[in-house]
């Protein structure tokens, strides 16, 4: 898989890599972009098989909340239908490991995620980049890890973790640090396993009933802010990070076309700061958010409209000025220096985390001019 494959004539500075599941967890924690979550009984197979998701790099088949508790059942043998087709068709060599989407599955619940393991088969199993799991805390976070260990052992294939946090012991401030922390210490033993940690910014409003609106984000809510906060305290320290996902964006304007055209050369970011119109609320309030999302050190964001993949992997990139400064940065040993552009200090050890970083960026998602180069590679 690929980024930005719907947009095949947009000239980078430096292209996007090519990454499967079995690319090096370093890179491929950067890779997973706009992760795009849909009900486990939808059939998307002819759209695999056909290379027609291109907007699409990441995606949850889910068992939980998107489905009823009674198509749970006829979610999970979809889902094993997708897999085996997914695998006979790599066989026959009519795709490949890269043409897919790295493809996960949430889990409803503990139990569930025992009784389908033993329904995988290692061929179903190879097609799997991992599972997600909701609800995780501290009472069943050791159970679900230590299943995902042995089932990509069994299979000799990587099967990565991706934990949901979210629910009261982490919304409620007295209960918050001693649940973070014992959840770090849980899941350390197994951090070559978790590719990534996402968050429930929904669910965090719900229990404090509340619901950002389409002007406003995420960071707005002050309560749900401090968990977010708190969760980016606990797992993106440098010395031991983790990648976190920022929440997901809410809003969607179905069936109206987005006419960029007529703001292809309108600077971005000071557009969104001041609040200046660009293509509609819902995408306004998206961009605005993933903006937020980037300057705190989230690392993707899950989506539930297949519409905000291509703006939301589009901000992923790298502007040149970016690129250069990490390069600097990386390729010096000490001391403080200009910058390439002369508009900034570049002070190398303070710097050198922001500049890996940005060096993983740009390889999973490219290398632009500038920032009048996002809504470019947007139009397509």
């Amino acid at each position: 898989m690929k980024h930005h494959l719907y947009n095949l004539n947009f000239e980078f500075i430096k292209a996007p890599i090519e990454f499967n599941k079995n690319t090096e967890k370093s890179v491929l924690q950067y890779c997973l972009g706009a992760t795009l979550y849909m009900p486990g009984t939808k059939n998307i197979l002819d759209k695999i098989l056909k290379k027609e998701l291109t907007n699409i790099t990441s995606l949850v088949m889910c068992f939980e909340d998107a489905i009823d508790e009674s198509d749970v059942e006829k979610a999970e043998q979809n889902v094993l239908f997708h897999l085996e087709k997914i695998a006979l068709a790599i066989d026959n060599k009519e795709i490949s490991l890269n043409d897919l989407p790295l493809l996960f599955l949430r889990v409803r619940n503990l139990l569930q995620f025992e009784k389908f393991l033993e329904k995988l088969s290692s061929q179903q199993a190879m097609i799997l980049s991992g599972f997600v799991f909701p609800k995780f805390n501290s009472k069943n976070a050791g159970h679900y890890l230590k299943l995902l260990d042995y089932t990509g052992k069994s299979h000799n294939t990587i099967l990565y973790g991706m934990p949901i946090l979210e629910g009261k012991e982490i919304a409620f401030l007295e209960t918050r640090n001693y649940e973070l922390s014992n959840l770090k210490n849980i899941l350390d033993p197994y951090k070559d396993l978790i590719l990534n940690i996402r968050v429930g910014g929904t669910d965090f409003s719900s229990l404090f009933g509340v619901r950002r609106g389409i002007n406003y984000s995420i960071y707005d809510i002050f309560t749900v802010r401090d968990c977010l906060a708190d969760i980016l305290n606990f797992f993106t320290r440098i010395e031991d990070e983790y990648s976190v996902s920022a929440p997901v964006w809410e809003y969607f304007l179905a069936n109206k076309e987005h006419n960029i055209n007529n703001v292809i050369n309108r600077d971005i970011h000071k557009s969104l700061i001041n609040r200046t119109p660009i293509i509609d609320e819902a995408i306004d309030g998206l961009l605005r958010e993933v903006i937020i999302d980037k300057a705190n050190g989230f690392i993707g964001k899950t989506i539930i409209h297949p519409s905000h993949a291509r703006f939301v992997n589009a901000m992923q990139t790298v502007t040149k000025e970016e690129y250069e400064d990490a390069m600097q940065i990386l390729n010096t040993s000490g001391g403080v220096i200009k910058s390439h552009s002369a508009n900034k200090m570049n002070e190398i050890n303070p710097h050198r985390s922001w500049a890996k970083k940005i060096s993983y960026r740009a390889k999973a998602y490219g290398v632009v001019e500038n920032d009048l180069s996002f809504l470019k590679l947007i139009v397509g």
